[in-house]
């Protein structure tokens, strides 16, 4: 007959040989089974607008936290949290009267069930958990001390108390397991309690402190702490020992491997013996053969580089000394048949650009086709005998011919760039082809100040000489380049009898006389390089006025630098330098012709 003593020895003896094999299926020993956590941090609560308003000031938070996780994915946890978070009322009792505060302090007990997202013993253990608590509002003695004190009896405060209100906390974390007995987690967690009234009055009085009931408080708590596991990981017993190999046990040849990736001609190629053993732990000979001939020597690797490309068949035997009427023992692997494909040289084709013709300053894309090999890969290389290439390694790259380098002047000019497309495999192959880019230039008109005159005078000043012969004529010197002069008056210099002004004419051919009179101060330009038109008050290009004296400043005064009057900025003459064969400004009509007589009077202009 089985006494209540016997079962209690049977069920001691059952019960370990239980949790064994529970703790070998399930691959653990509860390692952490049981928690002790020491936590520090913050905790922050918002205001409640009600009555005075009251906030409890963010402040520390610590406590410790007692875990027991009986299942794989839930747990249950005691916590206790300790907080000082200051009462502040963020109005006054009555208009005038400063705010008020107090100390307190929150004793926080809670019970909370933990769900987890990774099982018992893992390293790293996100988790859940929603929990009651009762939380203990608690001023401080100080706190006490002010509310009885007689010269605050106003606030109607002496009967200040402590609070015990049920709460809950919500929230989640991460615990990280560093040791089988140490490890660390972060918390954050929600709070949510009713509003404590501190035994306050709760609604307003003569000039007291009060705090409406019904009220509720949120908050959040942020917390880290390091936690101690109490218990360890099952470790299952070593298994025993293997039998003594036998000397006649029989030799494993293994199987042959090549990796993987594309086999090629010219390019070493590496075969592998796995699995060859000898249960007797002698020394093993391998002998290797390529398409029947001995390759290699005795090693578990061969390496051998096919100048052909085609099938080739590698086979291996191994062999082992051996006790007995027998002298050695043998093995093979298994037949490895290798494809090797054909290397070829990279080609290109298909070079061209678009457009093939270019204005200076204009882009093409450049194209071209490369092919390499399975054995192979290719890159591109582009260059240009003159210009800018951008992505020069890519199929489609781009050409700029703003680097393209002409003779400076009035000169209209071409050139033929040559691009190159070479492309290059990993071998070092490489082949090449080329296209030819048109560029075209075609230099721009010159524009320089224009020639200023005063009210009613046709007479180049001494600013306008400078314009003219400091400028213009040393770069008019290239024969390329046309003098262009465009005379214009304002309509204030325009007769009275409606008669035709001849202002615009005879400043044009001041002009035209200080650039061909030969002598003196003047220069002397071939006459033929000169076009000249006058438009009277037509205004069609913008204002360039040269800065120096005008009609408002006497002639002693003109110099470098003198303002030109809005007035005079119209009786003026254009000044350009337009390469022959190209566009003549839009201000220039047609051609017109100096009478050679009122040259001839003009000479040099002074």
């Amino acid at each position: 007959m089985l006494t209540a003593a016997g079962l209690a020895v049977a069920l001691c003896q059952v019960a370990p040989a239980q949790q064994a094999a529970k703790a070998e299926k399930e691959g653990d020993a509860l390692p952490d089974k049981v928690e002790l956590s020491g936590f520090g941090g913050g905790s922050f609560f918002k205001q409640v607008d009600k009555g005075l308003g009251t906030k409890l000031v963010n402040g520390g938070a610590f406590g410790f936290r007692v875990t027991e996780n009986f299942w794989k994915y839930v747990g249950l946890e005691q916590a206790f949290t300790y907080s000082a978070n200051n009462v502040r009322f963020l109005s006054p009792p009555v208009a005038g009267a400063p705010n008020y505060d107090f100390g307190q302090r929150v004793y926080q007990y809670s019970l909370n069930p933990v769900f987890y997202f990774t099982e018992r013993g893992s390293k790293v253990r996100p988790f859940l958990t929603v929990g009651a608590s009762a939380l203990d509002f608690a001023p401080t003695d100080s706190a006490k001390g002010w509310a009885s004190n007689p010269l605050n009896a106003s606030l109607n405060a002496r009967g200040l108390g402590p609070n015990l209100n049920p709460g809950m906390n919500y929230g989640g974390g991460i615990k990280w397991h560093f040791t089988d007995n140490f490890g660390m987690r972060v918390d954050v967690r929600g709070l949510w309690s009713k509003n404590p009234t501190y035994k306050l009055m709760d609604s307003p009085n003569a000039g007291g402190l009060y705090i409406p009931r019904g009220n509720s408080l949120h908050g959040v708590q942020t917390t880290v702490g390091l936690t101690y596991y109490i218990g360890k990981k099952y470790v299952p017993p070593p298994p025993p020992p293997p039998p003594p190999p036998s000397s006649l046990a029989a030799l494993n040849g293994g199987n042959l491997s090549a990796g993987s990736g594309t086999l090629c001609q010219n390019r070493a190629i590496t075969v592998r013996a796995n699995g060859v053993s000898d249960p007797a732990g002698r020394n093993i000979t391998y002998k290797w053969t390529v398409n029947g001939q001995p390759t290699g020597g005795s090693t578990p690797e061969l390496t051998f580089t096919p100048d052909k490309p085609g099938n080739y068949l590698v086979e291996l035997e191994v062999s082992a000394p051996n006790e007995g009427s027998n002298p050695t023992r043998t093995a093979k692997a298994n037949t490895l048949a290798l494809n090797v494909q054909p290397y070829t040289p990279p080609t290109v084709t298909g070079c061209q650009a678009i457009p093939s013709a270019l204005t200076y300053g204009q882009t093409a894309e450049l194209n071209a086709r490369g092919t390499g090999s399975a054995c192979s890969t290719i890159g591109f290389q582009w260059t240009a005998s003159e210009g800018s290439i951008t992505n020069p390694t890519s199929a489609k790259a781009g050409f700029d011919s703003k680097s393209v380098r002409f003779e400076q002047g009035g000169k209209i000019q071409s050139k033929t760039v040559t691009v190159t497309a070479k492309v290059t495999d990993d071998r070092g192959a490489s082949v090449s082809c080329n296209t030819n880019i048109k560029v075209d230039y075609t230099p721009t008109a010159i524009r320089f100040s224009d020639i200023i005159f005063g009210k009613g005078s046709a007479r180049v000043n001494n600013c306008g000489k400078r314009i003219l012969l400091e400028e213009l004529a040393p770069k008019a010197a290239d024969p390329d380049y046309e003098v262009v002069l465009v005379g214009h008056i304002d309509q204030d210099e325009v007769s009275k009898t409606k008669k035709a002004s001849t202002l615009d004419m005879q400043r044009v051919a001041n002009a035209y006389a200080v650039l061909t009179g030969g002598k003196g101060t003047c220069a002397n330009l071939d006459k033929s390089r000169i076009k000249v038109d006058w438009v009277a008050t037509e205004q069609v290009s913008d204002m360039q006025p040269g800065l120096c004296g005008t009609s408002a400043r006497t002639t002693s005064k003109e110099r470098a630098g003198s303002m030109v009057s809005t007035a005079d900025q119209n009786r003026r003459v254009e000044v350009w330098l337009v390469p022959k064969g190209t566009k003549l400004p839009a201000a220039f009509k047609s051609a017109k012709e100096v009478d050679a007589k009122l040259l001839k009077k003009l000479a040099c202009p002074k």
